[in-house]
């Protein structure tokens, strides 16, 4: 339960209860001692707590859950997603089908805003790193978490320059010289000199468990089983042996469960007209659920609050303008992001994931009647989520494509989103086991057992004997859906520069995006990477 300090009345609440569909609201009057309103929290932790407040913030500033920087970018890139052109609305001067189809240059503008958003991040640590008042254990998590942002940058650009509260204006670093950066401030933070059979994390200043909006020393490890499992794509070296072993140290330490039958939340989006609606959301859908706040599955992981913690904006992104009815929202959603029909069509029909990672078929509002679209692009004018998508541009349909609905909405949302975000998961870490395994020998069939405790879950059918590198990595997708992990997965399994709908085939140097245009203009010493 979150708390709610001061909740402004409505004249009229005719619209629980019914189908109406004005939400005009008249404001009367207010409350004004304590009350608690589920899902709700105007309380600021910061989403880490201490000297650290500021710095755990820019997870959230640094775009993990919105529209135009990281987010934008790992995902509209893959096979994932699309933003269709709707005629003049969402066509934004071209940028996002640029993404799409991998024509990107370095003036466009969310890779630069990527750069600077995280780079911003990285600057706050700094400040936190260089002023003297943290102590032992907040230095290392500030440590780990300038890591985790290099490591974005490592994936993202490649080549990039290493400052930190000492080197200010530093030359620009190889790729390798990234890697080994980012790798060396994760193991300080963990107290010891490599990842082995062997290790003892005794000594590390990370905690041992406590918040997930906090780094420990599971959240470091899972950071650099992330890194050690693309070494071969960073460096040219592989490190699968250490993956395993980052992965496998979290799993048996069994500290964190995955969030199976059992592991309930209550459904905040439930319309009590509409009886397909369930009271409570369960397993895979409540570990993104709006009030997903301590999941057991969640090892690190940003807090995301409608009023404190801004910065979540699937509801406006992804959603029918129409669909405002649904859920009651504030604000009328902008009609964006859609699945592309193959990634959808990926999932067998009983999948949990399917179910809960996407919005399809006709559409009801609050009191179960029908979301009318007026402007619909066929003779029905009920809103209805169609998997096809007609085209990219000039004239994508408006009800095209399966909406991500993952990371689920609640009744009388806001623009902002209550959900937090995992960085590292424990489903996440049972596949990069899983990989790791198979590719050290050269045996997909030898990541059946980790890949079968999530399929399990999801209630389809185990593997046996037949998995191959193509089916795993269909398989990690439907896990891992909108969690900006499948740019890099396509990446690492050579399908990046692949054709997929509306997209020809790109060349392998998009495989790193460009140094953006801006920050060379700077003239402080960055070169492009190659091919732009």
């Amino acid at each position: 339960m979150k708390k709610l300090l001061k909740y402004f009345m409505l004249s009229s609440l005719v619209f629980l209860i019914g189908a109406c569909t004005d939400l005009e609201e008249d404001l009367i009057g207010d409350i004004t001692e304590e009350i608690s309103v589920e899902g709700i929290d105007i309380e600021d932790t910061g989403g880490g707590g201490g000297e650290l407040t500021a710095a755990y913030a820019e997870l959230r500033n640094a775009g993990t859950a919105n529209h135009g920087g990281y987010y934008s970018i790992q995902e509209i890139t893959s096979d994932e997603m699309c933003i269709g052109a709707k005629g003049g609305d969402w066509f934004d001067g071209g940028i996002l089908i640029e993404l799409h189809r991998h024509t990107y240059t370095p003036s466009h503008g969310f890779i630069n805003g990527t750069w600077v958003a995280t780079y911003n991040a990285i600057g706050t640590i700094n400040g936190k790193l260089g002023g003297g008042t943290l102590s032992g254990e907040e230095t290392a998590q500030a440590r780990a978490l300038r890591a985790y942002f290099y490591w974005r940058l490592l994936d993202l650009y490649g080549r990039v320059k290493l400052v930190t509260e000492t080197a200010t204006n530093p030359p620009q670093a190889s790729r390798q010289e990234v890697f080994d950066f980012v790798e060396s401030e994760l193991l300080a933070a963990l107290g010891i000199s490599e990842v082995s059979a062997s290790m003892d994390l005794s000594s590390s200043l990370l905690a041992d468990g406590g918040s997930a909006y906090i780094i420990n020393r599971y959240g470091a490890l899972g950071i650099l089983a992330k890194l050690y499992l693309n070494a071969e794509v960073y460096t040219g070296t592989a490190m699968y042996d250490k993956a395993e072993i980052a992965a496998s140290y979290i799993i048996d330490s069994g500290v964190y469960q995955l969030c199976g039958a059992g592991c309930t939340v209550k459904n905040l989006g439930q319309r009590k007209a509409v009886a397909s609606d369930p009271d409570n959301l369960e397993g895979y859908a409540a570990v993104f659920a709006p009030n997903n706040e301590g999941n057991p599955e969640h090892i690190f992981s940003v807090m995301y609050d409608e009023v404190s913690g801004q910065g979540m904006n699937f509801s406006q992104m992804n959603l029918h303008y129409g669909s405002q009815f649904t859920w009651n929202f504030q604000n009328q959603p902008w009609n964006g992001y859609a699945t592309l029909e193959e990634f959808y069509n990926s999932y067998e029909d009983g999948d949990a994931r399917k179910a809960a990672n996407f919005i399809v078929g006709p559409q009801l509002d609050f009191g179960g009647s029908a979301v009318l679209d007026y402007a619909a692009d066929d003779d029905d004018i009920q809103l209805s989520y169609n998997p096809t998508i007609n085209e990219l541009e000039p004239n994508s349909s408006r009800e095209g494509g399966a909406r991500p609905g993952k990371f689920s909405f609640k009744q009388l949302g806001r623009d902002n989103m209550d959900n937090d975000f995992p960085i590292v998961r424990l489903g996440e870490v049972y596949l990069i086991r899983a990989e790791a395994r198979a590719r050290q020998a050269g045996d997909w069939k030898l990541a059946e057992d980790d890949v079968n405790v999530l399929r399990t879950r999801a209630g389809v059918a185990e593997y046996s004997g037949v998995l191959t590198g193509d089916e795993f990595l269909a398989e990690r997708g439907r896990e891992m859906f909108q969690e900006t992990a499948r740019r890099t997965d396509l990446i690492r399994f050579g399908k990046y520069n692949d054709t997929w709908w509306e997209k020809p085939a790109s060349e392998p140097f998009r495989n790193v995006f460009p140094i953006p245009q801006d920050q060379i203009n700077v003239g402080d010493g960055l070169t492009q990477n190659p091919g732009y």
